[in-house]
């Protein structure tokens, strides 16, 4: 595992572009979303960078495949309107998967 990948709508994948990112994957469904991230979890991505709003789409099927794995580490980002309302704490998520224990505010 050694590579970082986007998947996002067109605006958010070509900013990554621009800034280096070579892995990305331009989706307008949240079908098109479960398979490149399905084929993003094959090839092994270490971290993987995901719009709020589609991450939210495919939250079942995200907490499904990844379970308490700490890999690959998944970034939710704003798209190009903004923070969804209702997106998770990503941290707080990522201290439980990797320590098992809910951090509590």
């Amino acid at each position: 595992m050694s590579s970082v990948a986007v998947i996002g709508d067109i605006d958010t994948v070509t900013g990554f572009r621009l800034g280096g990112v070579k892995r990305t994957e331009v989706v307008k469904s949240a079908e098109e979303t479960t398979i490149a991230f399905d084929k993003l979890l094959d090839e092994e991505v270490s971290i993987i960078i995901i719009t709020q709003v589609l991450a939210n789409e495919i939250r079942e099927h995200i907490n499904r495949k990844i379970g308490s794995n700490v890999l690959p580490m998944i970034i939710e980002i704003p798209d190009k309107d903004g923070s969804s309302e209702g997106s998770s704490d990503q941290m707080a998520d990522l201290i439980k998967r990797v320590i098992g224990v809910e951090m509590v505010k």
